[in-house]
């Protein structure tokens, strides 16, 4: 393993272990003022504006199976939304994270559930599983648009 590569995982670890251990250990970012609330605009978005909301992929006039994932686009595009590889199930479906497609999209278990194509984002690497745990927990927590 060559030492970018070795960095690159160090890195990613270090990142997965700082998400883990933030709080008291009774949830993620539990404080005295018990669990943050994760925001749509403020947590989520990015993700996709960094990850899939890139030219040629999930943004502009034409995006990919239709989904835009642009800021002020992405929240109409998912949530409640039949997936066009899997219209048996919704790309976002509010409280249920392991019946969102989206999900299974970004954690590579698409083919677990019937779906086709290919893990997300297809550009660069996988999100992060700080990110996906993000996302998940949105999700899990009513995919508010918040």
């Amino acid at each position: 393993m060559d030492v970018g590569r070795r960095l690159s995982l160090l890195v990613g670890c270090i990142l997965v272990a700082t998400v883990a251990c933030a709080g008291d250990g009774t949830g993620p970012g539990d404080g005295d003022n018990g669990p943050t609330e994760i925001s749509f605009a403020a947590d989520i978005q990015p993700i996709f504006t960094n990850s899939c909301a890139l030219s040629g992929c999930h943004a502009g006039g034409s995006p990919a199976v239709g989904m835009n994932l642009s800021d002020g686009q992405a929240y109409t595009n998912i949530v409640n939304v039949a997936a066009v590889e899997l219209p048996s199930m919704d790309r976002i479906s509010p409280g249920e994270p392991d019946s969102s497609y989206l999900v299974h999209k970004i954690q590579g278990t698409l083919a677990a559930v019937g779906g086709v194509g290919e893990r997300m984002p297809l550009s660069g690497c996988c999100l992060s599983q700080a990110q996906i745990e993000s996302i998940r927990a949105w999700v899990e927590a009513g995919a508010e648009n918040n």
